[in-house]
């Protein structure tokens, strides 16, 4: 256990970043799964829906500082473009 009030506060500021970034993360993950599932079924009214909600959920975790920028914009364009593919 930490003996100084500063590192007790950095323990408990880190718990709840990592709590909250976890959280993010998840979210994000299974969005996406639902996306690549549409599209593996090749229902495209359903992928485009579920591209919505995964693209603004993408958006909000590289705002948190979770992802890079490029990377976002990198797994958005690879998701946008399998579902235009879909016929």
């Amino acid at each position: 256990m930490a003996n100084h009030v500063s590192s007790q506060k950095r323990i408990k500021q880190t718990k709840k970043r990592t709590d909250r970034n976890k959280h993010v993360r998840t979210t994000t993950r299974t969005l996406v799964k639902r996306v690549r599932a549409a599209i593996t079924v090749g229902d495209k009214n359903a992928a485009q829906a579920a591209l919505a909600l995964a693209s603004r959920q993408i958006d909000k975790a590289v705002g948190k500082g979770l992802y890079h920028r490029r990377a976002g914009s990198r797994y958005i364009s690879r998701l946008s473009a399998q579902v235009s593919s879909l016929s």
